[in-house]
């Protein structure tokens, strides 16, 4: 989740942000090498997604790995995170099979290099990359530093409603952009997630939860009251 989410500024045709990730325990999918000829990268478990529009496909190519590897295996994804959900999924995939691969192959790429081919990939792929329990992300999201805060239990609510996380975005930009205060979230950086989210309501905490309520209104309808949104949603949470 992002316990936090600010909006920072927009270069080169992409917003920039600060924001604190925080990995929920108990809560991923799981990825898998399994034996099987295949006459090219197969990927299954990702439902009806074109296997060169899926995360993990672009990771790979990405890496530039030229290896007969998936000649003889596929790539099994069992979901558990749910799509279009502001939780990561498809970026903590994306990942995880960066590090797998790495590691099943011998590739020897350092975490850096790894996580700086990520970040051209998905903008989220640097964190799960660098794999923190909790970290402050700014620039694109390539820049991850670890934060040291005592671990807190987190109970989500994700409604039936999938948010496209470029649409909200755009939202944003076209009717939010010039509310940006960077001095009202000076020194975040470097304060607990709990202490934050003790000062601020929803929508101070995250600067696309406005975006994603004008983008999708029936999210107004659902909202829990206290509750926090996390990302570009549609994952409420409390902790």
């Amino acid at each position: 989740i992002n316990t936090f989410l600010k909006i920072t500024g927009h270069q080169n045709g992409y917003h920039t942000l600060l924001s604190r990730f925080v990995k929920v325990p108990n809560l991923y999918d799981t990825i898998s090498f399994v034996p099987q000829n295949c006459d090219s990268f197969t990927i299954e478990g990702c439902g009806d997604i074109p296997t060169t529009s899926n995360i993990i496909y672009k990771a790979y190519k990405a890496m530039n790995i030229d290896i007969d590897f998936f000649k003889s295996h596929k790539v099994v994804v069992e979901k558990n995170i749910p799509s279009g959900a502001g939780l990561g999924g498809g970026s903590s995939d994306a990942g995880a099979f960066m590090l797998l691969f790495n590691e099943v192959c011998n590739l020897q790429i350092d975490t850096t290099t790894l996580a700086n081919i990520g970040s051209k990939v998905g903008a989220d792929i640097p964190f799960f990359v660098y794999d923190y329990d909790s970290a402050n992300v700014s620039g694109f999201g390539e820049i991850v530093e670890p934060f040291e805060e005592e671990q807190f239990e987190i109970e989500l609510y994700t409604p039936n409603i999938h948010c496209d996380t470029s649409f909200v975005y755009k939202t944003f930009k076209q009717n939010l952009f010039y509310t940006i205060d960077l001095k009202s979230f000076e020194g975040w950086d470097k304060l607990s997630s709990k202490e934050i989210l003790s000062k601020v309501d929803a929508i101070k905490a995250n600067d696309l939860y406005q975006a994603s309520l004008i983008a999708y209104p029936q999210l107004k309808d659902i909202a829990p009251k206290g509750w926090y949104f996390s990302g570009s949603g549609s994952t409420f949470f409390k902790i």
